[in-house]
């Protein structure tokens, strides 16, 4: 049987052109978040299948790559079911190998911490456009701060990274789980029924209002509920003016401290922002992890046509670990999205105007060979990025060919021409 040449289905290689694109933006990113005091850690790829079956990840939980147990652990005449061959899975995120990493190291870890991680995730899903089986995830965390200077610094962050990958014009959406949960319990919905509510309002961009209301109706809740929830909608505007409005009406449900973090967070990223976007209260924005406590918050991007990123609060997940709650936030950029944008609008890196390419005429005597390669290495001395290559027959296309890689400079070295 012929061997394949194609990856596996949802997984892809990676040609050099991308690699690099992909290199200088994890730079970029060790760079700017280390300006903003985030350490680098790393964690395991394959996480115990309890952690990442602890109904925390949300519809990530149905996409696990598991792994069967090994050696004399796996008995697969004996099992009955799959807890008998089945301990460890692909990790789906970063943020429950964080929080189990974070339950083991508080006590040499500073506090609060604030943690950059890196690295490939895995989710079974249906492979589309910016979206793989296989792909990279990058996350900033701050664990152990309750106040929303948290969330202020994350955005700040996140969003001074995308400026210098020279992203604009872009949206933070931001709304607050506690916001959603008022809203549909001043409306009437009963609470165990909340996440469905969630579930059919997160349609909302694709839908509509009528959608949303014909959908609810489906679920048979109250008509009353349905139109008081969605008068909510209708009344509330996308700015600071949109959260007092509701701040007023939700008074009896909703603590006011929640609507004045909303509005402070707002206000001082636009007041201090670096970058050219825009913030947006979305009280439509639900997040799809059940994890979510607090603030949630999601990069838009028009020229994407969706999110590019998110996060937001998750102040439950370590004391799932512990015993005891930790504050916790957190904003992950959709990476290979980000990369897959720079590369459809031909992103050039900066610097790489300096690239030069040697093209030697073939059998070149060794003490002119010598003089080439000397020559190379006094200008990478320089910090230049220097190919040396054999000359083809097809001098033109080999050009072309190198010129695609970011190669605009060109010496060429014949044997009667060199002293």
């Amino acid at each position: 049987m012929a061997l394949k040449k194609k990856p596996v289905t949802g997984m892809k290689d990676i040609l050099p052109r991308e690699m690099e694109i992909r290199n200088y933006v994890i730079n970029m990113i060790r760079e700017t978040y280390g300006t903003f005091g985030f350490s680098c850690i790393e964690t395991p790829c394959v996480e115990h299948i309890e952690n990442l079956c602890s109904k925390q990840g949300g519809e990530n939980e149905k996409l696990i790559f598991k792994i069967l147990k090994r050696g004399e652990k796996l008995k697969l005449e004996e099992a009955e079911n799959e807890a008998d061959l089945v301990d460890s899975g692909l990790r789906y995120d970063l943020t429950v190998p964080l929080s189990r990493f974070y339950s083991n190291h508080a006590n040499e870890l500073s506090a609060p911490f604030k943690a950059l991680q890196m690295g490939n995730v895995w989710r079974a899903d249906r492979p589309q456009r910016g979206r793989y089986r296989q792909f990279m995830q990058c996350d900033i965390d701050i664990l152990g701060e309750p106040s929303c200077v948290a969330e202020i610094e994350l955005v700040l962050a996140t969003t001074s990274l995308l400026g210098k990958l020279d992203f604009h014009n872009f949206t933070i959406r931001i709304n607050d789980r506690k916001i959603l949960k008022a809203m549909a319990r001043y409306s009437g919905f009963p609470e165990e029924s909340f996440d469905t509510v969630f579930i059919i309002l997160d349609k909302m961009d694709k839908i509509g209002l009528d959608g949303v209301a014909e959908e609810l109706e489906k679920e048979g809740f109250d008509k009353s509920a349905i139109d008081t929830y969605l008068g909510l909608f209708r009344e509330v505007t996308d700015d600071t003016k949109g959260i007092l409005y509701l701040k007023e009406k939700l008074a009896d449900v909703l603590a006011p401290e929640t609507a004045d973090d909303l509005i402070s967070i707002i206000d001082t990223v636009e007041a201090v922002k670096s970058a050219d976007f825009r913030m947006k209260f979305d009280p439509t924005l639900v997040r799809g992890m059940s994890y979510y406590t607090g603030p949630i918050f999601e990069i838009a991007m028009d020229e994407f046509g969706g999110s590019v990123g998110g996060g937001g609060r998750y102040d439950e997940m370590i004391g799932r670990f512990t015993g005891t709650d930790t504050c916790a936030c957190g904003f992950s950029i959709g990476f290979e999205r980000i990369v897959m944008l720079l590369l459809e609008r031909g992103y050039t890196i900066p610097g790489q105007n300096s690239r030069k390419a040697y093209l030697i005429e073939k059998n070149m005597p060794a003490d002119k060979l010598t003089k080439i390669f000397q020559k190379a290495a006094e200008e990478r001395k320089d910090g230049r990025q220097i190919y040396v290559a054999v000359m083809k027959k097809n001098k033109k296309f080999q050009k072309e060919q190198l010129e695609a890689e970011g190669y605009h400079e060109f010496e060429e070295f014949f044997r009667d021409k060199m002293q």
